[in-house]
């Protein structure tokens, strides 16, 4: 046991120790900027000041700048997990160390996950190691459909990992939404409106707001939602949930919608265009998990990108807390789905978008983070090979240009338990 302490002590230890910010000219690599364009071969980066300066061929290099040859490797713009719950969840089985869902909270859209990220989780070291940067993190949902505010975070090793608060809010509207709401899809949403509509009698007049439906606070929340000011994130699979989800407009023409999941979105793939609301989509659901997917295929997101959706990848209920590092397979299947007869994928450079650019742009981000462009933040990773591809390791990560150990408490346990010792093994191995 104090082996295994001072594991999570040391842990803690390079978690707010982060080094400083510098000139760094990483040059010699195949270099991905991140916005679909082709890879570049023999490029360069130059971060200052925790961002990019440039990024491409013939850059000139600063006299000052630490240089790092990547000749041989790839270069690329951090992964920006499109949805997550990382930092939430340390052992999701363990209700004390799960924070993405308040059941017993008489509090539902004015929750904010902020005060809940923890970056000293192991999950954020163990897919920072892995490349993952950025990540957006939402709430679940606990007695009502909508679940509170969500955030942009940075995977760093230091103490502040909200790049940006109340990002977004985060509702349910499928079959989960119906069961929060009371057993119906047609309960959902009205309780939907009908928390909408008491943001506007709040917005009249808070001081004698009263409501048997929700607390002020709650009320206050929805109202940068109403007016569009904040994106809303909806949870919603079936097709006839997404179509319902654009209907929403009608009454609500100023909703800033967003769809995660739309594993049935193929099917209303132009209806989805038609509308521009962009979708963060699930990439591995390929089977019928439940009645709201019996249509999910692995093409879905490669239908939707060829009928003008601007489309993301993201992992909601898909081992979200701890493993935002297979998004860069994902992505990589998609890739290989073109060879598949009947199949829909990406392009590479389509596909690795959807896992840097695209979730930026969509979460309003976009010239601040996802791609390589001059001016955005200083994220990079060096790779041993091509990042779609699962044999690839990580060499080094950048976030806000500054460089970032690569330790976490698994690989700890490995080198410890790879080469035993006697004397320093628990009781367990003792025989």
């Amino acid at each position: 046991m104090k082996r295994l302490a001072t594991l999570f002590l040391s842990s803690i230890a390079l978690a707010v120790a982060p080094a400083a910010a510098e000139t760094v000219a990483i040059t010699g690599g195949k270099l991905v900027v991140g916005d679909g364009s082709a890879p570049v071969e023999g490029g360069t980066v130059i971060l200052r000041n925790g961002r990019v300066v440039a990024a491409g061929s013939n850059i000139a290099i600063p006299a000052n700048a630490r240089r790092i040859d990547a000749a041989g490797k790839w270069v690329t713009p951090g992964i920006f997990a499109g949805f997550s719950r990382v930092g939430l969840v340390e052992v999701g089985a363990v209700r004390a160390t799960n924070d993405t869902r308040a059941a017993d909270s008489v509090f539902s859209a004015a929750l904010d996950v902020q005060y809940a990220v923890n970056p000293f989780a192991a999950p954020v070291a163990v897919n920072r190691a892995a490349g993952v940067t950025r990540a957006v993190v939402s709430p679940s949902t606990g007695k009502s459909i909508f679940g509170g505010y969500g955030a942009i975070v940075d995977l760093g090793q230091d103490s502040n990992p909200i790049t940006q608060a109340r990002a977004f809010q985060f509702v349910e509207l499928g079959e989960t939404g119906h069961r929060r709401a009371g057993g119906s899809r047609a309960a959902a949403h009205i309780l939907f409106r009908a928390m909408l509509n008491e943001a506007r009698t709040y917005a009249r007049n808070p001081a004698l707001f009263d409501s048997d439906m929700m607390k002020a606070s709650d009320a206050k929340a929805l109202l940068p939602v109403l007016n569009g000011k904040t994106r809303l994130l909806v949870h919603a699979n079936s097709a006839n949930d997404i179509l319902k989800v654009i209907e929403l407009r009608k009454d609500f023409p100023a909703l800033k919608l967003v769809l995660v999941g739309a594993n049935e979105g193929w099917r209303v793939a132009n209806s989805i265009a038609a509308s521009k609301i962009p979708v963060l989509a699930s990439a591995l659901s390929d089977l019928p998990y439940s009645f709201e997917d019996l249509s999910a295929t692995q093409s879905n997101i490669g239908r939707m990108k060829k009928a003008g959706v601007q489309v993301a990848i993201g992992m909601i209920n898909d081992r979200d807390a701890h493993q935002l590092r297979y998004s860069m397979q994902y992505a990589g299947n998609l890739v290989a789905l073109n060879n598949v007869p009947r199949a829909t994928g990406l392009s590479w450079d389509e596909a690795f978008a959807a896992i840097s650019s695209k979730p930026a742009e969509i979460m309003g981000m976009g010239g601040k983070l996802g791609s390589l462009k001059a001016g955005r933040q200083g994220d990079v990773v060096i790779w041993t090979g091509d990042p779609l591809e699962l044999s690839t390791q990580v060499e080094r990560v950048f976030i806000d240009g500054v460089e970032q150990s690569l330790s976490n408490r698994q690989q700890r346990l490995r080198d410890r338990y790879r080469t035993p010792q006697p004397g320093n093994l628990p009781k367990a191995y003792d025989r």
